[in-house]
């Protein structure tokens, strides 16, 4: 079969091939056999033919009447007609050949002969009807011999035909189990061989492609899978250490980004964290210089924060640069970075650059929430090529160096905000207590010198009682606004801090002091801690003054809303006439109260005592925050240079 066959074609022809042969074959033995079983059948019609001749000899001997021997005559005349036609619905047909030919003619003639004796002519005798039956019996035996004889021929044909059938299944077997071994078994094996070598590490096994068909696609295919796996395992040790040597850069990358960002992490000043982050982006990128540039708001001077290996002179003459001046901190805002080459001494913005030897310039712009900050120079003697594994570490470390010195000067101005803070509070404490007490006193002092002038001794007296008086309670606000100011809130629970201030209350006053807590909680901010430890303090330095009460209680009630109880068994007073300083006390625990966002609520009868209530929002904020941002942005729109942060605060 030509080799471009398919599979299917192939076992298609062969299957059809041995499909013809047998279906010719069966035609065959049908046929044969068709012959046969008409063949017997007349056979049967000439012996019948030997009975009806001896009943017509008996009829006539026997002198039966003229029509049953007419009878007899026709059935005769039609036994015959038939052999002569033949009847294919029984099967009933003579084999003819020369021999059965002129037997038949010998019996048609006979009996044309013998019929008129039989039928209306000269009757025989009975010695004359024997014979002539006997010699027409012997005519339609030899009629039948001949026919036998036939059929014996026919029997040897289909003897030999089913023999030749037998043959042809044997060879029909034969072929089809050559054709399956040829077309699939065989090319099964090969490619059970080359998957064998392939496994074992052999890549370069072939198959020999010898037809188009489907396995000599599949074979095509296995010989270019196999060419692929060689190509593929042939530069697989390049590829390893070549991705090797890519994870081992990058984990050098990640190494020294997670160095620098831990260095960053623990800086305490603008000197040390420049200087160290210089050193380290030095030997990091493998520059011979680096330079770290901070910009100020509009972008229009740069300042040298820190340098590495820079030349002295350089450094001197660019430490403030203004911009466009050199290829050094000439930033657009959208920036990106860049390797500039230097090229000769000639390029004045360069030149400076060139003079010391260096050759490219990479410029890492510094941002932070994108907004330009500053840039980083690296300095190099040779060609350079940034890879993008390399930019994006630069623009990494330089997003981790914007980070850092925005968190310096964050803590620096926290810091700063805290320390005005802490004095404004210090300011307001000393006016609305010690302040009060010193006015009171000038007036006092006042009205004494006028008694003194006046000689009036009784008001002199009463004078100089009102200034003891007065002297103590001023004595007294001071221990207690020094102690108050030495009381800290904790990190984590309120409660440590109020029950120190409780016992500082009652080793100044002796008075019984009682402390519960109840409810669980979210722990308080720290600055909401710190308003709410005053308003508690400010509440027990009025029982100290007016109560005169002999114990005191704080509850706390833990919950969505904190609450906080101060009660006392004192002499309490009348809301609607109040003493100017249980005013003035009551207007600074609501203010405070108002910079959380909290109530105070106060309960007093005269000779009942007084019971004041703080309760805080379910989310307090202290307003402070708000304040300190807004002082931080002012400060910082203010400053002349980029916010650099200050490593002190006065």
């Amino acid at each position: 079969m030509p080799k471009s066959l398919s599979l299917s074609a192939k076992l298609f022809r062969t299957g059809a091939a041995l499909l013809i042969v047998a279906l010719t074959s069966i035609g065959l033995t049908l046929w044969v056999t068709w012959q046969l079983e008409g063949g017997a059948a007349s056979v049967n019609e000439a012996g019948r033919m030997r009975m009806q001749t001896w009943r017509l000899s008996s009829a006539v001997q026997a002198g039966l009447p003229a029509s049953d021997v007419a009878a007899l005559v026709s059935q005769f005349d039609q036994s015959l007609a038939l052999l002569k036609a033949g009847d294919a619905s029984r099967p009933l047909f003579v084999p003819w050949d020369d021999e059965v030919r002129q037997q038949f003619a010998d019996v048609e003639a006979l009996w044309r002969t013998q019929r008129e004796h039989w039928v209306g002519g000269e009757p025989f005798s009975d010695a004359q009807t024997l014979r002539a039956a006997g010699e027409f019996v012997d005519a339609i035996d030899a009629l039948v011999l001949s026919i036998e004889r036939q059929l014996s021929q026919l029997t040897a044909v289909l003897n030999l035909f089913q023999f030749l059938m037998m043959g042809l299944a044997i060879l029909g077997s034969v072929v089809m189990l050559y054709t399956g071994y040829l077309y699939v078994i065989y090319p099964l094996s090969h490619l059970r061989a080359g998957l064998r070598e392939v496994e074992t590490g052999h890549f370069g096994t072939r198959i020999h492609v010898e037809s188009q068909d489907e396995f000599g696609q599949v074979a095509a295919g296995f010989n270019r899978m196999a060419s692929t796996l060689q190509s593929l395992y042939e530069g697989l040790e390049s590829k390893v250490a070549s991705k090797t040597q890519r994870i081992e850069a990058q984990r050098v990358r990640l190494e020294a980004l997670y160095e620098v960002s831990a260095f960053l992490a623990q800086a305490n000043s603008i000197s040390e964290l420049s200087r160290g982050f210089a050193q380290r982006v030095r030997t990091v990128m493998g520059a011979e210089a680096v330079a770290v540039r901070w910009s100020d708001e509009a972008s229009q001077r740069y300042l040298m924060l820190a340098t590495d290996c820079f030349p002295d002179d350089m450094a001197e003459h660019e430490r403030s640069l203004v911009s466009g001046a050199c290829a050094c901190g000439n930033l657009q805002p959208d920036a990106r970075i860049r390797v500039i080459p230097i090229h000769g001494h000639d390029d004045a913005p360069l030149r400076h650059c060139a003079k010391a030897g260096y050759e490219n310039l990479v410029s890492v712009p510094v941002r932070l929430q994108q907004r330009l900050m500053g840039e980083i120079n690296l300095f190099y003697r040779h060609e350079v090529t940034l890879s993008v594994d390399e930019k994006e570490l630069l623009d990494a470390l330089a997003s981790h160096l914007a980070s850092a010195l925005e968190g310096l000067r964050a803590a620096a101005l926290e810091r700063e905000a805290a320390v005005s803070e802490e004095r404004a509070l210090l300011a307001s404490e000393l006016h609305d207590s010690i302040a009060q007490s010193l006015a009171f006193l000038k007036i006092q002092a006042q009205l004494l010198r006028t008694a003194i002038q006046k000689q009036q001794d009784t008001q002199v007296q009463t004078r100089l009682d009102e200034l003891d008086h007065g002297l103590r309670e001023s004595i007294n606000d001071v221990r207690e606004l020094l102690l108050h100011f030495r009381t800290r809130a904790n990190a984590e629970e309120i409660e440590p801090a109020l029950q120190e201030t409780l016992q500082k209350f009652r080793h100044q006053t002796g008075l019984v002091t009682h402390f519960h807590v109840e409810g669980d909680g979210l722990p308080l901010p720290s600055d909401v801690q710190v308003q709410v430890l005053h308003i508690v303090q400010e509440a027990l330095s009025n029982v100290r003054k007016h109560a005169q009460a002999q114990q005191v209680s704080l509850d706390v009630i833990k919950g969505a809303r904190w609450r906080f109880l101060v009660r006392d068994d004192g002499l309490g007073f009348d809301p609607d006439h109040r003493s100017d300083e249980t005013h003035v006390g009551l207007k600074i625990m609501r203010e405070r109260a108002e910079r959380i966002a909290a109530d105070v609520d106060v309960v007093a009868r005269p000779g009942h005592g007084t019971r004041v209530t703080l309760t805080l929002p379910p989310h307090p904020v202290a307003a402070a925050s708000v304040h300190n941002g807004q002082r931080m942005a002012a400060i910082r729109s203010a400053l002349p240079i980029p916010p650099i942060p200050v490593e002190t605060v006065a």
